[in-house]
């Protein structure tokens, strides 16, 4: 059974850089087919797809998060890695990371709350 735990800082300030990481334990993030995103959802709104990193390495960012996302993972700590530049209180979320293969392995999401 796969599973997936975020971790990062809980508040950051306007114009820092977010800094997210999500520990796979269960299963190689290198397994064949399996893909490895983040995604958020804003108080009072949806889910917010941000990126994807596959088995691979292959990496895709959403088109309006593209300009301020990088995606990265740690093989040899089956970890996936999420940054955030230049972050403002609208990117005040809870952060997910999952996987998807035939079905979605869900992280259980870390609050983020951006504010001075």
């Amino acid at each position: 059974q796969v599973q997936l735990q975020e971790s990062g800082p809980g508040l950051a300030k306007p114009s820092q850089t977010l800094s997210l990481t999500c520990t796979v334990s269960g299963g190689s993030i290198t397994t064949s087919n399996y893909a490895w995103s983040w995604i958020r959802q804003p108080p009072g709104k949806g889910l917010e797809w941000m990126g994807v990193i596959t088995f691979d390495g292959r990496i895709s960012y959403s088109p309006s998060l593209k300009s301020r996302t990088s995606i990265s993972r740690d093989t040899s700590k089956n970890q996936f890695s999420l940054q955030l530049r230049s972050v403002t209180p609208e990117d005040t979320a809870v952060y997910y990371c999952y996987a998807l293969v035939w079905r979605v392995y869900w992280g259980q999401g870390t609050q983020v709350t951006v504010s001075s």
